[in-house]
This record gives structure tokens, sequence and C-alpha cells, in this order.
């Protein structure tokens, strides 16, 4: 197992696909409506939501190019997100991995409206995965429908914004991060798993991986926007630091400890799998990081 050769196919495959669907409209009359979407959707990153859904696959006994389109509605929700977060009515980002958010370069209206349609393809692309179980289809379709929606990533962004004018505790922090970070890591893991034909065993583990794993990147994260530079990032560091994150609750060198503590939880959980050499070394690298 080659970590980074492997994160490299699964980035190429996810990137040639995401370029293909939308290649086919390339003569519908919204063409701008199209160009602000793949400004961002193709705009790189590290795809990891895709990467997990791919391994996950591959690690329950499937192929995991048949995760294809769960990983691409899992990254078109994702960079949805993105575009929304960094409106002015949000967080009012000018630059995004390095380049211009999407609304100051094709506006705020196209901007809000890419958003809106990378959200609703999303579920078109998901409904023509081809399931081992194909009755597990509605399962799939709900579970990514909940990651996303009010009682998912956006239902986390609503508590984000309800806490910027005081100070929160553990769990309200908690809340927050387990729904607007964790839960698209939660629906690539779990969706991955469905789409390799998951037994139950491997579901809850791919569950339980998620869990820890998706607060050991948030906490991560948190800690990049003060000891990272907007060189390494890509974007502006030192923004959070008024805002409800981790280390403002814990300190770097308790954030660190927790860093380790959920990443060891999550790797716990691969052991029902026959080979979980890659993800268990992914985590390690990601909850590693300086980029």
């Amino acid at each position: 197992m080659n970590l980074e050769q492997q994160s490299r196919e699964y980035r190429e495959y996810i990137e040639s696909y995401l370029r293909d669907f939308y290649a086919q409209f390339k003569e519908e009359p919204q063409k701008p409506l199209f160009e602000s979407m793949e400004y961002s959707l193709l705009a790189g990153g590290k795809r990891l939501r895709p990467i997990f859904a791919f391994d996950f696959c591959r690690m329950c006994g499937g192929d995991w190019k048949q995760a294809a389109p769960f990983a691409a509605a899992i990254e078109m929700i994702h960079t949805y997100s993105l575009i929304h977060d960094d409106l002015p009515c949000m967080d009012n980002d000018d630059y995004r991995r390095g380049h211009l958010t999407n609304h100051k370069v094709f506006g705020e209206g196209m901007a809000v409206l890419a958003g809106d349609a990378l959200l609703t393809d999303a579920f078109m692309v998901a409904s023509t995965a081809k399931l081992p179980k194909p009755e597990d289809m509605a399962t799939a379709i709900g579970l990514l429908a909940e990651c996303a929606g009010s009682l998912g990533m956006v239902g986390g962004q609503v508590l984000d914004i309800m806490s910027e004018e005081r100070e929160l505790t553990e769990q309200e922090v908690l809340d927050i991060q387990s729904r607007k970070t964790g839960k698209l890591i939660s629906a690539a893991c779990c969706l991955g798993a469905i789409a390799g034909g998951a037994d139950e065993a491997q579901f809850e583990a791919a569950c339980q991986f998620a869990a820890g794993l998706g607060l050991a990147f948030q906490i991560r994260d948190d800690m990049l926007d003060v000891i990272g530079t907007q060189a390494e990032l890509g974007k502006a560091t030192g923004v959070d630091a008024e805002k409800n994150t981790f280390v403002r609750l814990y300190g770097l060198e308790k954030c660190e400890a927790l860093v380790q503590k959920y990443t060891q939880y999550a790797i716990d959980a691969l052991t029902v799998f026959d080979d979980p050499a890659y993800m268990t070394a992914l985590a390690r690298s990601l909850t590693e990081r300086r980029v």
C-alpha cells in the first residue's frame, strides 16, 4: 500500500468523473451557471470525502469505482456549502483554495444559484449508483439528505450562526462540529460502505470511524487557523480567533491530545475490515497535517 499513489488514483478518478458529468451540458443555454459551478467544483482540494467513499467501498469488498456517484454527490454538496459559506452574508471570504471565491468572480446572485444547483444535482447523480443491493438506494438517498440538511451540515451551520454572540460550552461546540463538518464525512464513509455491500458490522464501523475522524479533522483544522499560514492553507488564517472553535475552548496543547484520542478511536473501528492499511495511514496523515 502506497498512501500517496492510492490517494492520487482516487483523486484523479473523481476529478475526471466530475468533469465528464458536466461536460454533457456544454450546449445548454444557461452556460454561465455551469461555468460558476465548475469554477468551484473543479478547483482542486483534497477530495477527502470522495476518497472516504471509495475506500470504504473497497474495504467492504466492492469495486471502489461503483461508489463514484455517491462520491461525486458528496463533493458537490461540500462545494455548494463552501460557495455559500464564502458569501458576504455568511463568512465574507475573498479567497478559497488560493483562488478568488465564487461570488468575487461571478457575482453574488450567480454564486447563490451555483450552490443551489450543485446541491440539487447531487441527488440526481447519487440516484445513478448501481448498488449490490438495489433496495438500499432509498436508505442511501435518505442518509445523504439527512447528513446535508437541517439535521446535518445545514443544522450545524445554523448553530454556528446562533453562537456568534456568546461563548459556548464544550457540548455546544461538539453539537456544531459534529453536524457542520462531521455529517458529510459520515455520509461519505457510510455511503461508500453501502456501495460496497457492507454487512451490519462493517456499516457500523464506517459510522464509528467517521465520528472519530470527523472530530479529529475539525480540531486540527481549528489548530491550523492559529498555527498555519495563508500560503500553506490557500485562505486567510486567524479569522476564527473570536469564533467558538476547539482551540478557543481547550487551547492548543489539549487540542493536540484530543486529535490523537479521536484519531485512535477512528482507527480502532477499522479492525472489522480485512485490509484497513490505507485508511489507517490516511487518518494519521490527516490529523498530523499542516495544510
